[in-house]
């Protein structure tokens, strides 16, 4: 795996193995349909197993793995930044919500 002025070769056998691992990922969440988990197990298995498949994609289909760490930087951090700005959002909408609940349903 030597880079040249051209670019760089990635062995096949690489993105063999990573959509076959795919595929398995993508089996084991559709497994937890049918084996019937419920609640927050079965929203945690489908989220792990959706953010498993999204970060193989990621770094071996877009070659994120072997780009420069500034590069990755630049393009990761914004959606993880989004990420905690909608998870803060989402504890803010919890607390107006019980916040109404609690002054608004009597």
């Amino acid at each position: 795996m030597e880079a040249t002025a051209e670019g760089q070769q990635h062995p096949i056998s690489i993105y063999l193995k990573i959509w076959i691992l795919l595929f398995v990922l993508s089996t084991l969440s559709y497994l937890v349909d049918v084996m019937g988990f419920e609640s927050y197990l079965r929203w945690g298995l489908i989220l792990i197993f959706m953010f498993l498949k999204a970060g193989f994609i990621v770094a071996i289909f877009m070659h994120m793995a072997w780009e420069r760490l500034a590069l990755a930087y630049a393009i990761l951090c914004p959606p993880l930044c989004l990420l905690v700005l909608i998870g803060l959002m989402a504890i803010e909408a919890e607390y107006t919500f019980f916040t109404r609940l609690l002054f608004f349903s009597q």
